[in-house]
C-alpha cells in the first residue's frame, strides 16, 4: 500500500483469469453497482475529495419496472446535500397516502401527512431519471469517474484481504486497485457469491407480476391496495398511467401462464371492475415482467477491504417499497463512517463493522415488519377459501391515534433518521 493508501501489485496476487489485463487503475474507493446505493455513495465520497471509480454493468439506466419510489427519507438527504429542490424539478408524481381496498370498503394505512418532515409525500420518478441525476452531480468532483458496461468478474485478494476488482468491458480486461471495493449490485449481486458471504434467507409467500394500465382523470390517486378473495393488486399511481402489480401465492406463475391470457384479463377486471375496458392494453406476457419475490440479509456485510450495501447485503421484500431507501440509507452511513478513514489511508475492517452495526438494527427491524404483513395480511388475502378482512392488529394501528402514524413512520422514514455527515 502506498501512501496514499492505494494497493500495489504483490507477489501473493491471486488471478484466477489468464486473459491479459489491459488496463490497471488504482484509486481510494471502486464501487460495484450504479444502482441508489452506488451512485449515492460515489456522489458523496467524491463531494469529500475521495477518489472514486463507479463500474455499472449494463449500458444504461433503463430497466423495466424498477423501484421508483423515493421516500421522505431519501427526500430529506437530497436536501442536506442541497439538491432536493433540483430533483423535484424532474417530471414526478407525489403519494400522500397508502390506501387498501377490501369487500369491506377502503381504509387508510399510511398518511404521510402526519410525519413531521419538509416531504411528508413519496415522490415517484422513475428510477433511471433519478440515477441519470445522481451521478450527473457527482461528475461535477473530479475524484469521480462512472464506467458503464463494466462486467465484474473477479476480486483481487492479497494477504486474505480484498484490494480490488477485475472488470470485462468491451471484451476488454481492466483492473481497479483499491483501498476499498463495495458490493452495490443489488439482490443478484455478483460480489456476494464472489465473497463467499453467507445470507439468512426467508420465504415470502408471493410473487408479482408488473404491468402497466391506463390511467383516467377519474381514477383514485396515489398508492392503492385493493384485496379480494384470493387475489391481490397493486396499484401505483404514475401520472398518466397505472404500474400494476398482480400478487399471487409462491410458484403459481407456471399456472398463470398455462391458464392464459384471457383469464388473467378476467382475474384483475374483477378484482378492479373499472379496469374491464382497459384489459384490451394487456394483450400478450411481453407485456408483463415478474418479480420473484425473496428476501434475505448477510450475516456479515464485509471482508477486509471489501463491504456491501444495500440489496447486495439485504434483500428487501417490497412490502412498503422501502428497498430504494434503506440500501441510500446504507450508502449514506457508510459514507460518513468511511471517509475519514479512506481520505488517510487508515481504512481497517473495525471501521467497515461500524457500518453494518449501525445499520443491522434497522434492516432486521423492516424485515421483520415486513414477514409480519406477509404472514397475518398477504397470506391471508391469497387464501381463496376465505373472505378476506383486515386482521385485528392491523385494525388497531388504524383505530389508535397513538399507533396511526407506525406505519408511515417505518414506511416513510426508516426506523431511525439518517443524516449526511461533512
Amino acid at each position: 500500500m502506498d501512501k496514499h493508501g492505494t494497493h500495489t501489485a504483490h507477489p501473493t496476487d491471486t488471478r484466477t483469469t489468464n486473459q491479459h489485463i489491459d488496463n490497471v487503475e488504482r484509486t481510494h474507493c471502486c464501487i460495484i453497482g450504479a444502482g441508489p446505493a452506488g451512485s449515492v455513495l460515489a456522489l458523496l465520497l467524491a463531494r469529500r475529495g475521495i477518489p472514486v471509480i463507479l463500474l455499472e454493468a449494463h449500458q444504461d439506466f433503463e430497466r423495466e419496472f424498477r423501484g421508483d419510489t423515493i421516500h421522505p427519507s431519501v427526500m430529506e438527504i437530497m436536501d442536506e446535500i442541497g439538491l432536493s429542490n433540483r430533483l423535484l424539478q424532474l417530471s414526478h408524481a407525489k403519494v400522500h397516502t397508502l390506501t387498501v381496498q377490501t369487500d369491506e370498503g377502503p381504509a387508510t394505512i399510511g398518511d404521510f401527512g402526519r410525519l413531521k418532515t419538509r416531504y411528508p409525500f413519496i415522490t415517484i420518478v422513475p428510477q433511471s431519471r433519478f440515477l441519470e441525476f445522481v451521478t450527473a452531480e457527482a461528475k461535477r468532483y473530479p475524484h469521480f469517474r462512472l464506467v458503464m458496461g463494466a462486467s465484474a468478474r473477479e476480486l483481487i485478494e492479497e494477504n486474505g484481504a480484498v484490494c480490488g476488482i477485475r472488470y470485462l468491458r468491451q471484451e476488454i480486461w481492466h483492473e481497479v486497485r483499491a483501498l476499498l471495493t463495495v458490493g452495490a449490485d443489488g439482490r443478484f449481486s455478483h460480489i456476494r457469491p464472489l465473497a463467499g458471504l453467507p445470507s439468512i434467507k426467508s420465504s415470502p409467500p408471493m410473487d408479482i407480476l408488473w404491468f402497466r394500465l391506463p390511467r383516467r382523470q377519474d381514477d383514485p390517486e396515489g398508492v392503492v391496495g385493493v384485496f379480494r378473495r384470493g387475489r391481490i393488486l397493486v396499484l401505483i399511481d404514475r401520472s398518466d398511467y397505472w404500474q400494476v402489480g398482480y400478487v399471487f401465492s409462491k410458484g403459481g406463475y407456471q399456472q398463470l401462464r398455462t391458464a392464459g391470457m384471457e383469464a388473467l384479463q378476467r382475474s384483475i377486471a374483477e378484482v378492479m371492475p373499472r379496469f374491464s375496458d382497459r384489459m384490451e392494453n394487456l394483450k400478450d406476457w411481453s407485456q408483463v415482467s415478474l418479480l420473484t419475490v425473496e428476501s434475505d440479509r448477510l450475516t456479515r456485510w464485509y471482508r477486509p477491504g471489501l463491504l456491501l450495501i444495500g440489496d447486495a447485503a439485504h434483500v428487501m421484500s417490497p412490502v412498503g417499497g422501502v428497498g430504494i431507501n434503506y440500501a441510500i440509507q446504507d450508502a449514506v452511513v457508510a459514507a460518513n463512517v468511511l471517509a475519514g478513514p479512506l481520505k488517510t489511508g487508515q481504512l481497517r475492517p473495525r471501521h467497515l463493522a461500524t457500518v453494518q452495526r449501525r445499520r443491522v438494527w434497522p434492516t432486521r427491524i423492516i424485515q421483520k415488519f415486513q414477514a409480519l404483513v406477509q404472514r397475518r395480511v398477504i397470506s391471508a388475502a391469497l387464501d381463496s377459501s376465505t373472505r378476506f378482512v383486515l386482521p385485528p392488529l392491523l385494525r388497531l394501528f388504524l383505530r389508535l391515534p397513538i399507533l396511526q402514524n407506525i406505519p408511515a413512520r417505518l414506511i416513510g422514514l426508516g426506523v431511525w433518521r439518517v443524516h449526511v455527515k461533512e
